[in-house]
């Protein structure tokens, strides 16, 4: 028996991981430092109490699923986290079948009534959109991650609601985390006629691959495009120019969902439901690209 965080006696399996099967390519994974830092995260609270994080990297969420199932079949986990969700994940439904401990990182709209971690995405990109605007851009661009996830979809229906608000324009162009998918949105402005001053983007990487490529080609970044990438890594504090960024503590993101899952291995569930954690919305860096 270990002791979980505030006192509570929980009814972890020293030893016996926690598990994630995450849906990503592994290459975009490998550029990609959000992981590494929520990881880094999670194991802050969990490995001192001898618990473990797996990961497993899978293509699609129907092997997620069967990944998933296995560690259930064989005991391999004794807890999970399910994040990227899509609407109506079968996922969610998988772990209460499964009769296992997890918790999503998420909307807790997408949770289905799992303990749930939120970053208030819609928080932050109505603060990045107002920011935009006050800095006088009038035809904004967001450049998303896969279209099918729920949080892509929150913050992209925030994009153009907000801009609607102000009344600005909105180009939005479809991603996938990778570098790439920055260079094609930069690509892509040269055939507008009336193309965006600035661009969102959804991750770090996108934003490096489109600055790298503005510096190439042109625009001029900021005199002619600002660009703002999300999550604040230190790629883009390194970047020349400095990116600005929508930034949080990615790790401290991490001890959020480690607390959450040892609650959830307590079987320590609050009188009323579930729990739903909001982390402290991202906020506005401003560096050298806005």
């Amino acid at each position: 028996m270990a002791a979980s965080p505030g006192g509570r006696t929980a009814r972890l399996r020293q030893g016996t991981p926690v598990g994630l099967a995450l849906v990503r390519d592994a290459e975009v994974l490998g550029a990609e430092p959000f992981f590494h830092e929520f990881i880094a995260g999670m194991e802050r609270v969990l490995v001192p109490l001898g618990v473990p994080v797996l990961l497993q990297v899978v293509a699609t969420v129907r092997q997620a699923s069967e990944r998933m199932r296995a560690w259930a079949r064989y005991g391999q986990v004794q807890g999970m986290i399910l994040i990227d969700l899509l609407p109506g994940d079968e996922r969610v439904a998988l772990v209460e079948q499964l009769g296992m401990p997890a918790v999503v990182i998420g909307d807790p709209v997408t949770a289905g009534g799992l303990p749930a971690v939120w970053t208030q995405d819609d928080v932050a990109m109505r603060d990045v959109v107002a920011a935009l605007v006050a800095a006088g851009h009038r035809h904004l661009g967001h450049v998303g991650g896969p279209a099918q996830m729920a949080h892509t979809i929150i913050r992209r229906r925030t994009f153009e609601s907000v801009a609607a608000e102000y009344g600005v324009r909105t180009t939005v162009f479809d991603g996938d985390y990778s570098e790439a998918a920055g260079v094609r949105a930069v690509t892509a402005l040269g055939a507008l006629a009336d193309r965006p001053t600035a661009l969102v983007f959804d991750n770090d990487v996108m934003a490096l691959g489109a600055l790298h490529e503005a510096g190439r080609r042109g625009p001029a970044v900021p005199a002619d495009l600002s660009l703002v990438a999300w999550d604040d890594s230190a790629l883009c504090q390194l970047a020349v120019p400095p990116l600005s960024a929508v930034s949080h503590d990615v790790q401290e993101l991490g001890e959020l969902v480690g607390n959450a899952l040892v609650e959830a291995l307590a079987q320590d569930v609050p009188v009323g439901g579930a729990r739903v954690v909001k982390a402290a919305p991202a906020r506005l860096v401003t560096r050298g690209t806005l």
